[in-house]
């Protein structure tokens, strides 16, 4: 960069020397407010001078005015994801986009290791090392007459029911009906009785984000009046290609209002807790999803992720979350729609079932196809371990370690590195140390990008005084938002266009970029929070540290457990892909996975297979 006398003038990033970049482990600077405080800051904020002066002051701190508005940036402006064309990737399974759902998940237990019923239906959920019941034990449960999908319905409902009546209440779900799950599932007992099941998700338990459309439950996106102004007429496209397969679709899973936060927080309906400790958020904004597959309740959820909605909440929860390639799924039927960084994505606690959902709800919109040119979708073979272990260890792992060792607590980054240290030496991967530019101006172009976005999805309702319904954080969130300007929001695609160089030029030298998923593990839930929620920012950067390129430039990138702080709190690893290979991030997901010496039952675990 140059300095002029009252601007910065960047360099193309083409013409940026890597070896003189320097790693700046800037803080954000805000105050923790929760409690009453909250509520007078909220107060001052919407004042229209004061109000101006804090955010302003905010972003001044925060040099976000510097990014956007003194500074010069040569490359033009990128208003979405945009690919170049890709390499073909190896040692796949092509599937059938346009064809039956159910086709392609046949497809997808093709892919996966030989199912050996003896080694795994036998377990106890008491066993060592502990260890989740997968979609395939419940489907050979199911085919073998050992239950049936009703049976397990009860234990179910009976766990949905225990978990919000839980003392603070832990609300897991926020529409519910137990009569729908019951009917459901006996339509589906009773297509096992038939010897006709209609896919191996077949009766298996599937919770839905509030901010995706599940007929007939409204979508509220954890706010208490959207389904005053947004009706529910039919199943989200990735929905009904589950409901197509036989899933039974328990209902909406608890979320952080409208997905602006990465904590879970909702004074609306409860917070959701960590399944491994009740006095600790889950992560947001997918939390209710999360939590419930880390607690036994449901396989897999679908959840949203347009800041790591999806892997934040995996990672803090110990279970595997899957953020496809921007346009990879079809979003349609989500509140978030409209934007440029949110995507659809499976939470389960296992890479298999991360790949079987996945491969049910995958399929580019029509639009997305034109403009986005999208690969064509695929799996990992995993059902050859031999040619798995060779393609495997083919594969080039990119990591920053300045990054990757800017941690909250050194337990993550030791544990991660641990775990990077034993797949190397297992597979022979190489580990390529990388730079990665401009982290800080990545943040500030994704939180204009997402805040914009949102703010312009709400503005109609903001209009009619529906603003003072949300809850206090997403207030201030929006106070921020508002506060965006045209220019700003070019200046921050012109940005995404430059990451997106840094990034593209990355993947010219490695296959995957690792690093973990978050700065920190699950966070003490406040007392004062659970009334009126908190703004905690500085939170909020630990939890996000590592999670915008996802968003921002719509690449693919998945979190999977690798073992626990000294604190018994789980730790993610993330692998973020190429733009369209989520085949070859699964299969690195599944071979960490299977390195993972140490697994722990979560506090709050159900079994509901066996009703223990």
């Amino acid at each position: 960069m140059k300095m002029g006398k009252t601007r910065i003038v960047m360099l193309p990033a083409s013409e940026v020397d890597l070896t003189k970049v320097k790693y700046d482990p800037r803080e954000i600077e805000a105050p923790h407010i929760t409690g009453l405080l909250l509520k007078f800051f909220v107060k001052l904020v919407e004042m229209p001078l004061i109000g101006s002066l804090l955010i302003g002051h905010l972003k001044k701190q925060n040099k976000m005015n510097q990014m956007l508005r003194d500074t010069l940036i040569p490359e033009p402006p990128m208003f979405r994801p945009e690919f170049p064309p890709q390499e073909p990737e190896s040692g796949v399974v092509f599937l059938k986009e346009d064809g039956k759902s159910e086709d392609r998940v046949e497809s997808a237990v093709e892919c996966l290791p030989q199912y050996d019923p003896a080694s795994n239906i036998n377990q106890s959920s008491d066993s060592t090392p502990f260890r989740y019941w997968k979609i395939r034990d419940y489907a050979y449960s199911y085919r073998s007459s050992l239950t049936t999908p009703s049976i397990v319905a009860e234990h179910v409902i009976s766990a949905i029911e225990a978990f919000s009546n839980k003392t603070p209440p832990t609300p897991l779900l926020i529409s519910f009906d137990a009569d729908d799950v019951r009917k459901q599932a006996a339509s589906s007992t009773q297509r096992f009785q038939e010897g006709k099941p209609l896919s191996i998700l077949d009766g298996i338990f599937i919770a839905i984000k509030d901010d995706i459309d599940l007929y007939p439950h409204p979508s509220n996106g954890a706010t208490t009046w959207l389904h005053e102004l947004r009706s529910v007429e039919k199943d989200a496209v990735s929905v009904s290609k589950l409901r197509s397969c036989g899933a039974i679709l328990v209902g909406k899973a608890n979320m952080h209002e409208l997905g602006m936060g990465t904590t879970g927080v909702n004074p609306n309906y409860g917070t959701a807790r960590n399944p491994h400790d009740l006095e600790r958020y889950t992560g947001g904004s997918s939390s209710g999803p999360a939590a419930i597959v880390a607690s036994g309740i449901c396989s897999a959820a679908l959840g949203t992720d347009g800041g790591g909605s999806i892997r934040i909440p995996s990672s803090l929860c110990g279970v595997v979350g899957l953020k496809t390639t921007y346009g990879r799924t079809n979003i349609k039927g989500a509140l978030c729609d409209g934007g440029t960084v949110e995507v659809i994505g499976p939470i389960a606690s296992s890479v298999e079932d991360i790949m079987l959902i996945y491969a049910a709800i995958l399929g580019s919109s029509p639009s997305d196809k034109i403009s986005l040119h999208p690969s064509v979708p695929c799996l990992p073979d995993l059902s050859s371990s031999n040619e798995n272990v060779s393609v495997t260890g083919l594969l080039k792992l990119g990591k920053y370690s300045d990054w990757f060792n800017d941690v909250f607590s050194p337990d993550i980054s030791n544990k991660c590195e641990d775990i990077l240290n034993m797949f190397s030496e297992t597979y022979g991967c190489k580990v390529v140390e990388i730079v990665i530019p401009e982290l800080d101006q990545m943040r500030t172009a994704h939180v204009v990008s997402i805040g914009s976005e949102a703010a312009a999805s709400l503005s109609p309702d903001i209009q009619i005084g529906m603003d003072k319904k949300l809850t206090l954080d997403s207030r201030i969130n929006f106070a921020l938002f508002n506060s965006f300007t045209a220019a700003d929001y070019v200046a921050a695609q012109r940005l995404r266009r430059r990451i997106m160089y840094y990034h593209m030029e990355i993947f010219k030298k490695v296959d995957v970029i690792v690093t973990p998923t978050t700065g920190m593990t699950a966070p003490v839930i406040p007392k004062s929070a659970l009334a009126f929620g908190e703004s905690n920012i500085k939170v909020t950067g630990n939890l996000m540290r590592f999670i915008i390129a996802g968003n921002l430039l719509g690449l693919p990138a998945i979190s999977v457990p690798v073992g626990y702080d000294k604190e018994g709190l789980p730790i993610g690893l993330q692998i973020i892909g190429r733009p369209w290979a989520e085949a070859t991030v699964l299969r690195l997901a599944a071979a960490f996975e299977s390195l993972r010496v140490e697994t722990k039952r979560p506090a709050s675990y159900y079994d509901t297979l066996k009703g223990n």
